[in-house]
Parts: C-alpha cells; structure tokens; sequence
C-alpha cells in the first residue's frame, strides 16, 4: 500500500460572510419580554442581532457567505474537492447539506459533509480541511459555518432569545509551503453536555448560562496558551483575537488573562451580530478585515467553544 502526501502546509486565501436583512435591537426585544437594552448590554454585552426571515435558509445563507469566500480567493468553484459545513442547526437529520451546498455553488462532486461540534465546529471544520489538504486528500477547500438558530430558541424566552441570531461565514483553505493554520488544541468536557442542549423529543434550546460562563473563564485560557506554544508564538505576537463570539465579557477578560498588547484587535461582533454559534468566529474574521481593523498577514488567534461542551484553539494567519 502506497501513501500520498498534499501540501507542505495549508492557509486561508479567502473569507466570506452572509448576515440576515432583520436587524433586532434590545428594544425590539423589550417590547416582547421582561429584559431592557441595559439588562442585555450588561450581562452580555449584546447591541443587537440579526433574524432569518422566510427566505433566508441556512442553504441560503450558506451558500451566499461561501460564494463570497470562494471569489475573495481568486478560485473557482471547480477547484474545490472539499466542502464541510460546520452547524448544529440543520432542518433535518437526513441528509447533510454540504453536498447541497457545493452543487449550487457548482462545486463538481466535492467531499462533502456536515460537522456538529457545537460553537466550536467552524475551528474543528477548518483544522479538519487543513489536515485533508496535508495530507493529500484535498487540495482545497471550502469551511462554512453557518446557522439559523432561530429555528430552536423560544423567542419569547429572555435567557435564549437575547442572545442567539443567526448567519454564515465560510473560508477556502488552500495548499501552501510555508504554515497559515496552526496547530488546533482541541477538546470536550462531555460531563456538561447537557449545559447547552435541545433535549430529546423538543424543539427548543436550554442553557445553562452560568455553568457555562464559569467553564470558559476558567478553562480555557490555558487551551488559548497552548494553541500559542504548538504555533511557536506568543501573545506578543498576536495581532488580532478573534474568539466564539458568546459574551463580551468572556472575551475581554480573556484577553486581559493571555497578557495580549494594546495593539491587539479584539474581535466584539457580538455586538451587532448576537451569537452565532459555529458563524460566529468567520463572521467575526470577515468583518475586521472588511473594516480594515485587521489586515492580510496578520497573525491571529482563534477560539470555538459551546455546545458538547467542546473547544478548539489555534493561530492562523489571515488572507
């Protein structure tokens, strides 16, 4: 038996993002439930958010943020042999929808399928794109994330419905000699799985928000370190961070604990997008470089945590 070998290394050439025409503020919220634009802003650090309407699916949305990411990286969608897509809210269990996806994109018989790791699953679906171009079974790829959580909260319901939105981002992976995707450091603490779930047999989403907020505060700043130490930098060196976008403060007390430089670039599109689940990290990467705050060649840090309870840290170079 013969092995194959890909590309010396893999890296982004290519981002792409869709956010939803519905923009609904705390007050929108306020006029429905018992929460306040300071009770919101306070705890989560959440402006506003952005809502699926009827004609906007997550095959939509998906669709729309990888084609926007497919023309960024000067490819074409024939040179695509890899789509994953990175979502827990799919309208149904069969089948997945990157095969979907790929065929209205024009992507000809790619590799394709559906990756469920919580809001970590866009940084587990582009570390597994960055290995499968290594390795030699792709040589390049498409990484989506994408999300309509709308489909599963209560809308009614203050400790859900403030916080998640939905949307898609996507990146196209590529060969290349020198690394742009570092190392991932990733994991689960399976003993709170059931601290982010749709339970057996309904519709909804429950969180326990509290639990969570301790688990990412205290665990996951050494994950955020180690994915520094297997990419060979340090937090000197990191020009933009870009975390799951969950709570505003969960991310500024974890740039604080990493000893990141005021230069740095904080990622805070939870502000204006609400969390986005396994969108939330391409969203997030997509609008500072569309902004100009983060520019090609800049060394960034990345984190996707939820749901599982799973996390995936690494340092990826940006395109």
């Amino acid at each position: 038996m013969q092995t194959t070998t890909g590309s010396p290394a893999a890296r982004i050439s290519g981002f792409g993002s869709y956010r939803p025409r519905r923009r609904v503020t705390n007050d929108d919220l306020a006029a429905t439930m018992d929460t306040s634009d300071d009770w919101i802003q306070s705890r989560v650090g959440i402006a506003e958010r952005r809502w699926a309407g009827p004609d906007e699916s997550l095959v939509d949305m998906s669709v729309a943020a990888g084609g926007k990411a497919l023309a960024a990286s000067g490819l074409d969608a024939a040179d695509i042999d890899l789509v994953v897509l990175a979502t827990t809210t799919p309208p149904t269990a069969i089948p997945g929808l990157a095969a979907r996806i790929a065929h209205e994109l024009g992507v000809p018989r790619p590799g394709a399928f559906d990756l469920n790791a919580g809001c970590a699953g866009w940084c587990y679906a582009l570390s597994s794109a960055a290995d499968a171009i290594r390795t030699g079974s792709a040589r390049n790829a498409l990484v989506i994330g994408g999300e309509k959580l709308t489909d599963h909260i209560d809308l009614t319901d203050r400790g859900t419905a403030v916080i998640f939105a939905d949307g898609a981002g996507a990146a196209v992976v590529t060969g290349a000699e020198t690394p742009g995707i570092g190392p991932v450091v990733w994991g689960s603490d399976g003993d709170l799985h059931a601290a982010i779930a749709i339970p057996e047999g309904e519709r909804v989403m429950s969180m326990a928000g509290q639990s969570v907020y301790r688990w990412a505060t205290t665990k996951l700043t050494a994950t955020l370190a180690e994915a520094m130490d297997r990419a060979g930098v340090t937090p000197q060196d990191i020009d933009v961070f870009a975390p799951h976008q969950a709570n505003l403060r969960i991310i500024e007390l974890m740039a604080k604990r990493l000893g990141l430089p005021e230069s740095t670039v904080i990622a805070r599109d939870i502000v204006r997008s609400g969390n986005t689940s396994s969108a939330s990290v391409p969203l997030a990467l997509d609008a500072l470089l569309e902004s100009g705050e983060a520019r090609s060649g800049d060394t960034a840090l990345l984190l996707g945590y939820g749901a599982g309870l799973t996390f995936a840290g690494q340092v990826v170079v940006l395109p």
